[in-house]
């Protein structure tokens, strides 16, 4: 029997900082659309620990739905759905209404394009007060960037040129067009940063 379960081993060392903010900005009930879910396992530990919300993990790969699957039957908790295939640059996402959206390491590891699309997105199906959450690395044009990410970043394009660390501003100006408020911004390890938009 085969075991589709994917493993990132960055998700260990960022679940439990990444699920402390959660704690402080998801609302008590209601679903929580994840965008770009990737292994799963993300959405396994939230669905645990935050067992009044209910989960609806989404990607465009096939093979990440697949993990995303294996996880959510391992875990065995009533409070995740089955994973979507949503790709956030699509104009039209099968997801009609969230009481909040979450999406971690995507926007560097994406088009431009595809952020776009999940703030567009999130604008048309959050309520009023329901919060986009991002998390990944971030340039500042305030804060100078660390070693680690310049190199990072560096990869990154090297990989693929539509690819790389976004301008927290470029990002804020983008969500403030769309309907959103200036973001909350925490301070995570190892350089990530936790951004919190609200719908106005």
């Amino acid at each position: 029997m085969t075991d589709d379960r994917l493993f990132a081993s960055a998700t260990l060392r960022n679940r439990d900082p990444i699920l402390d903010v959660l704690r402080t900005v998801l609302p008590e009930r209601g679903t929580v659309l994840e965008i770009a879910s990737g292994s799963g396992e993300h959405v396994a530990h939230f669905a645990q620990h935050l067992p009044n919300l209910t989960f609806q993990p989404s990607d465009p790969d096939a093979a990440a739905l697949r993990s995303i699957a294996a996880w959510v039957a391992k875990a065995g908790l009533d409070n995740i759905e089955r994973p979507l295939q949503l790709d956030a640059a699509e104009t039209s996402w099968p997801v009609k209404s969230a009481a909040a959206v979450i999406c971690i390491n995507m926007i560097h590891i994406s088009p431009w394009r595809s952020t776009e699309g999940l703030i567009r997105a999130a604008a048309t199906i959050l309520p009023t007060g329901g919060p986009l959450y991002l998390y990944g690395p971030y340039r500042r044009s305030d804060v100078p960037t660390a070693p680690s990410n310049e190199a990072f970043d560096q990869s990154l394009r090297s990989r693929n040129p539509a690819w790389g660390l976004r301008v927290l501003e470029d990002v804020a100006a983008l969500a403030a067009i769309n309907g959103f408020s200036p973001p909350e911004v925490v301070a995570m390890p190892a350089n990530n940063l936790s951004v919190i938009f609200r719908k106005l």
